[in-house]
């Protein structure tokens, strides 16, 4: 084989892994349920306030640690938990689907809030 025509036919699959690439990166990926900007849950004083919050499916609820100590919050089915939040830490959650969220600190269990999600 020549060289022309190796230099061709590797020129040849270099494009052709370009396009593919290209065309990979450009498509969007549609969300199910695109996420809102929503409220947002106080830390402070060893309270979550309010303690009971309404919101609707694709809702993004925002948790900020307003007090002197850390501070988790954890579902108590599990579906979100969030790191040891320090003081002016966020932590946010996007709520997919409806039901009854009972949340807590782990750190101190006796701090709960709720989270009631509906449809939309």
């Amino acid at each position: 084989m020549s060289q022309s025509l190796l230099r061709a036919g590797a020129l040849s699959l270099a494009l052709a892994f370009a396009a593919l690439a290209s065309a990979t990166a450009a498509a969007p990926v549609p969300a199910a349920v695109p996420p809102r900007t929503g409220p947002t849950v106080k830390i402070d004083n060893f309270v979550f306030g309010p303690a009971a919050l309404t919101v609707t499916v694709g809702t993004t609820v925002t948790w900020i640690n307003q007090d002197d100590i850390p501070h988790t919050v954890v579902a108590g089915d599990k579906s979100f938990k969030s790191k040891v939040l320090d003081t002016d830490e966020r932590f946010s959650f996007t709520f997919t689907r409806p039901g009854e969220y009972d949340y807590f600190c782990s750190l101190h269990p006796h701090m709960v809030g709720k989270v009631i999600v509906k449809a939309g």
